[in-house]
């Protein structure tokens, strides 16, 4: 089985990272969209059991990961991560694409298909990131940067939030993965999830007027009661619950979750 390629495009804020698996065919390209402060090395292991018939892609958005990042001002937004990933999808001339985001890539790949309805054909959400605004506003002061200091406290709360929110088989060399990933953020880091609460409303809206097919893929994490909330808003889809898997199970069940996916996007 092939390792991913890691290869770099210009975008308009500099350098754009992605892996790649695969080579074009008859079957359309998948696209894989991370979560945030994360990045594509979340669907390292996974990516490969997708590519043996066709091309997948997992870019890093801009400022995670590889990627160089926006500026400061204006904040970057859902909307921002789109329009980069649709130029990626444009220069690669993949014709219409299969997306799969997770967590806040559930957004992006959203805004995209909605953006650009012809170069989608289905669409999956691993969780469906819809909140209440009693909600945004706690989880706004929850993932708040938090300022260095020489007692290292953001890199404890960091550590501690991966551990309190560890999936079945997540070993400790995964969740260190997701610690460095998060560092790798810099002093950006929570540029994501300030981008992804702001198009909470938008993403809402979004999944009642997308026609592409949807699978809400609901995994048992901090987003399972709000993954819940899905089943009236969706136009063309469904939600299905996978209680034996919650954060890292990417790397844990690559195979499994690779199988689930092309049920359904081959379907």
């Amino acid at each position: 089985m092939k390792s991913p390629r890691r290869t770099y495009i210009d975008s308009e804020y500099g350098q754009l990272h992605f892996r790649s698996v695969g080579e074009k065919s008859n079957k359309p390209t998948i696209l894989c969209l991370h979560m945030v402060p994360k990045s594509s090395q979340s669907f390292a292991k996974a990516i490969p059991h997708l590519a043996e018939d066709r091309l997948v892609v997992a870019p890093d958005y801009p400022g995670y990961g590889e990627s160089d990042p926006p500026p400061a001002e204006p904040p970057v937004e859902i909307e921002d991560y789109a329009r980069v990933i649709l130029q990626l999808i444009e220069d690669l001339d993949t014709g219409p694409t299969h997306l799969v985001g997770y967590h806040t890539g559930s957004m992006v790949a959203a805004e995209i298909a909605f953006q650009r309805p012809h170069l989608v054909k289905k669409l999956v959400n691993i969780s469906a990131p819809i909140f209440t605004p009693e909600e945004k506003l706690t989880l706004d002061e929850y993932f708040a940067p938090i300022p260095l200091d020489e007692e290292g406290k953001r890199f404890k709360i960091m550590w501690s939030r991966i551990m309190q929110y560890r999936g079945p088989g997540m070993t400790l060399e995964m969740a260190a993965r997701s610690m460095a990933e998060n560092m790798r953020g810099g002093e950006n880091y929570e540029w994501g999830h300030r981008a992804a609460f702001n198009n909470t409303e938008t993403y809402a809206s979004r999944l009642t007027e997308l026609d592409q097919p949807l699978l809400i893929m609901n995994l048992r994490d901090d987003l399972y009661t709000h993954s819940l909330r899905a089943d009236k808003l969706i136009s063309n889809g469904y939600r299905k619950d996978y209680p034996d898997w919650g954060h890292g199970f990417l790397d844990v069940f690559p195979e499994q979750v690779a199988r689930e996916l092309l049920d359904f996007l081959d379907s």
